[in-house]
Formats: C-alpha cells, sequence, structure tokens
C-alpha cells in the first residue's frame, strides 16, 4: 500500500520522519534502516549482554549486542561487525531466528535476531561514543534474567533462544 501524499520534514543521521497522508488521516513515518541484534553463546555455554547508556530511556540498558545497518550492508554482515565491535566477539555458526518490526505504529525499523553459536574471543573495536560493560549469563540463568530486561529486541531474542533449547 502507498500514501496518498508524503514529504519528508526531518532528515538525521540515523533516521528520517516522513509525514504521510492515507485517505483523511496524517501519520508520521519515522524511517530507520534496520537494526539486528545478536544472541551470542561461546563454547562455555555463556550468553553475552551488553550494557550501555540509552538516552532516551535515560537509563543503563542490559541489551544483546546489536545495532544499526549501514547503507547497502548486508544484515549478516551487520551482525557479525556490531558483535565485533561491541562485544570482542567472532566465528560460529550463524542462523536467523527471527525479523520484526520494532515499533509498527510509527517506525517502519525492522530487526534481526541471530543465533551465533560457538563464538571465540576477538579483539573489541568499540566505537568512539560507545561505553558498553560486558555481561557474561550462563545459559541456564537467562530464564531468571528475563524480568530485569527492558530492551523488546532483548527479550524477543532471549526468548526466541530459550523456546529451541
Amino acid at each position: 500500500m502507498k500514501p496518498d501524499e508524503s514529504r519528508r520534514v526531518f532528515e538525521g543521521r540515523r533516521i528520517s520522519v516522513d509525514v504521510e497522508r492515507w485517505g483523511d488521516h496524517e501519520r508520521e513515518i519515522v524511517r530507520h534502516p534496520g537494526a539486528v541484534a545478536i544472541v551470542a553463546v561461546d563454547r562455555e555455554r555463556q550468553v553475552t549482554l551488553v550494557r550501555q547508556l540509552r538516552e532516551p530511556a535515560r537509563e543503563h540498558l542490559l541489551e544483546l549486542p546489536a545495532g544499526t545497518r549501514e547503507p547497502g550492508e548486508d544484515p549478516l554482515a551487520t551482525a557479525k561487525r556490531e558483535l565485533v565491535e561491541e562485544a570482542g566477539l567472532g566465528g560460529g555458526q550463524w542462523r536467523l531466528a527471527a525479523t520484526f518490526f520494532s515499533t509498527p505504529g510509527f517506525c517502519d525499523e525492522l530487526v534481526r535476531v541471530y543465533i551465533a553459536e560457538g563464538v571465540e574471543e576477538t579483539q573489541r573495536a568499540p566505537q568512539e561514543d560507545e561505553e558498553i560493560e560486558l555481561v557474561r549469563v550462563p545459559v541456564a540463568e537467562l530464564g531468571s534474567l528475563l524480568p530485569q530486561i527492558e530492551d523488546a529486541k532483548t527479550l524477543a531474542g532471549l526468548l526466541l533462544y530459550l523456546r529451541e533449547r
């Protein structure tokens, strides 16, 4: 489906905002290039999470390693790049667990959750503006951690992984 009309009202580094007319209704649509999140399980059966400041939430949130796709970048390449940058992990066997819209009421961000098993440590390469604390959690303790998670893609990814087990 296409709107009757659309105009760009904001263009930022990572997102843009369009105002679209659908019949008698106007909608503000946040445009996002897409994101990935990774359930990274190492050989010791530990899942690596990251704790970082999320300014909109005004909190340090515990999340799966994740990131935004660069223009034209393959989603799996984004996931592998982000896992190295944020967690210093690479290798392993990768599979796509799910693809979903993060907040389809106002945003077109499509999130792909990957599961990477058997990952190994490599050189971290965080971006300059990222202050990330790594948190390793035994797979056996993930279920008890879920009530503390406030990030939707992390909840979805961990629940998908636990369902597979």
